[in-house]
């Protein structure tokens, strides 16, 4: 079984990583935080349990001096832990398209990469210096892990972005980025890779994000046919939830009965309906980008979602009377209960048809 260790494991791409590996039952994945590295010999033991190592810790706010050593630090424990524990793991480092200038940040992940370049010269070890342009997704901290989550969430609780310099961004999201850290070890590919990602103003980005939480916010789902705005509507909807849902609908009624509209796209996808009898449940997986809608037409059931490698479940009651739906944010696992005395009719809708040799369907129980 292959076994991957993860620096900066609880930091924005350490849980996208954990999370994006944990559909990989045959994957052994270890982490190591800041308890790991202020002790020598629990990192020792880190480094000598694993076949490879993603480097992702570091900081990039503080003082130039916090930079340095929030940065340069961790790379030189993480060698001379190697070097004492006589081991040669394949290093994968997370380094920035910033890398090149004269920040203390750019400074800082410069010299961290030639520390680890020289160990693998003089170990033999394989080292991938990897350049990443502007992450982005589900889970960042605003005003911190980058401009994409500062927008996303400004404009999810209303307020409007300010633009400081109109800049080009070249946007990629973490979990397209996990996929290729993975790809690159299983291939053992060494050197400096650069990933590519989508270039992108500063203000064609906010004005994409607010076109999309302006067709949201009128029960529609935007175009969702190309990949960016795929990754930014799950970015952007990722900080409605757990408040926003379930979004109840209009219901039309006249003697003939009632009306309500489901779904309205400007994307397409797939729309099927299930029965469920009482006190089953269905669901218990989670997707990495497929964005699925759940809307109970009739009986009573509970919803129950959680964020991956956390035990926080949200849980909303729903009924088929009172027409709402909940959909799914990425990388939360939730089911449906049947929670009435008679039978659950559920629509589900999914912004794609299904395809059994890629479903983004991974089990695993809330």
């Amino acid at each position: 079984m292959p076994r991957i260790g993860i620096t900066g494991a609880n930091g924005f791409l350490g849980w996208h990583l954990r999370a994006h590996l944990y559909a990989r039952k045959d994957i052994q994945v270890s982490t190591a935080d800041r308890s790991t590295f202020s002790d020598p010999a629990k990192l020792r033991e880190f480094v000598s349990s694993v076949d490879g190592i993603v480097h992702v810790a570091g900081i990039n706010r503080g003082t130039e001096e916090e930079i340095r050593l929030g940065n340069v630090t961790p790379a030189q424990s993480l060698v001379d832990a190697c070097a004492a524990a006589q081991v040669t793991p394949h290093v994968v480092f997370a380094n920035s398209i910033q890398h090149e200038r004269n920040t203390a940040y750019a400074l800082a992940k410069r010299a961290s990469a030639e520390l680890l370049e020289r160990w693998s010269r003089e170990s033999g070890a394989p080292f991938t210096n990897l350049i990443l342009p502007h992450l982005f997704g589900e889970g960042g901290r605003p005003f911190y892990n980058a401009a994409v989550t500062t927008f996303c969430h400004q404009i999810a609780k209303g307020e409007e972005p300010k633009i400081i310099v109109d800049a080009d961004l070249e946007l990629v999201h973490a979990q397209r980025v996990c996929a290729r850290i993975l790809a690159l070890l299983e291939a053992k590919e060494t050197g400096q890779i650069r990933v590519e990602g989508t270039h992108v103003r500063v203000s064609d980005t906010i004005a994409r994000i607010k076109r999309i939480a302006a067709q949201y916010a009128s029960n529609i789902i935007p175009d969702l046919s190309t990949q960016i705005d795929l990754d930014l509507f799950n970015t952007y909807r990722s900080y409605l939830y757990p408040g926003q849902y379930p979004v109840s609908l209009a219901l039309h009624s006249d003697n003939r009965g009632h009306l309500f509209e489901a779904v309205k796209s400007l994307h397409g996808g797939q729309c099927f309906v299930s029965t469920t009898r009482p006190g089953i449940t269905r669901g218990n997986h989670y997707h990495r980008h497929k964005l699925e809608r759940f809307l109970v037409v009739q009986g009573e059931a509970v919803i129950r979602v959680r964020k991956l490698l956390t035990s926080d479940i949200t849980e909303y009651r729903v009924s088929g009377m009172d027409p709402a739906y909940v959909d799914m944010p990425a990388l939360h696992t939730h089911n449906i209960t049947n929670t009435g005395a008679g039978a659950l009719v559920t629509l589900f809708w999914s912004h794609e048809i299904f395809n059994p040799n890629a479903a983004d369907t991974f089990a695993e129980s809330v």
